[in-house]
């Protein structure tokens, strides 16, 4: 197979959590996968080397979202690798919660970085690198919804993704690039259920109609979705998979 007929996804922070559940399940719709990471690489090799048993395609690349140079290094080593990116899944992202009052400069600074200079650095080299007919799909929060108490920083980067998002996709007219957003619930990663007591975690569970987490595995079907044939029409929007929760 020649570099101009592979489909290669870019997902960043894929090496655990929900990231990981996405860069496999793209990868059995038939995508290579660029696994990106930004500290250890065990991680992020134990999903690569799964996704290859199992008869995929998949590179590692680390790099840290927030640096621009490093995004435009990332994108390099993918096009060099498969000739071109054909979806960029935005996954990384930092949640440190406190309350407004509560919030120092680093606290703030270090989720604006993360989460929305690194979602813009990437959005950015999409917008000017993706194959046409590619696919952008940026990552927010149901909580932009549920406006819970010590989630306000991390809300307003979120919030602020959403808006990009419609505003990506139709400064990207003409290409066939959709770009839309996925705003979880409450998901069982190791993330979220680290520090909880199992009363708290019921208490989320039980938040929603269906009265369960949501699994990275739910989450990674709508990327899927958004990411294959199926979700063509589906441009500029915030698709919130929650269970119903709001």
């Amino acid at each position: 197979m020649t570099n101009q007929t592979i489909k290669a996804a870019l997902v960043t922070g894929a090496s655990r959590g929900i990231g990981a559940a996405i860069a496999e399940r793209l990868a059995r719709e038939g995508f290579a996968v660029v696994i990106n990471y930004s500290g250890d690489a065990k991680p992020a090799e134990a999903v690569a080397n799964k996704i290859e048993a199992a008869g995929g395609r998949a590179l590692m690349v680390k790099a840290d979202v927030s640096d621009a140079n490093a995004v435009r290094g990332l994108f390099d080593a993918a096009e060099a690798a498969f000739g071109a990116v054909d979806v960029l899944v935005n996954n990384a992202g930092i949640m440190k919660l406190a309350k407004i009052e509560d919030s120092d400069d680093v606290l703030f600074d270090q989720q604006v970085a993360v989460n929305l200079k690194g979602s813009f650095n990437t959005m950015r080299e999409a917008a000017r690198r993706l194959r046409s007919g590619g696919r952008i799909i940026n990552f927010s929060t149901s909580v932009v919804g549920t406006r819970l108490e010590t989630y306000g920083i991390y809300v307003a980067t979120k919030s602020a993704i959403e808006s990009l998002t419609a505003i990506l996709s139709k400064e990207l007219r003409g290409r066939s690039i959709t770009v839309n957003a996925v705003a979880p619930g409450p998901t069982a990663t190791d993330l979220f259920l680290h520090g909880k007591s199992p009363e708290l975690i019921e208490r989320f569970a039980k938040a929603n109609p269906l009265e369960r987490l949501g699994t990275p595995e739910d989450i990674a079907a709508v990327v899927s979705f958004l990411a294959g044939p199926d979700g063509s029409w589906i441009n500029g929007q915030t698709l919130r998979a929650n269970g119903g929760l709001v």
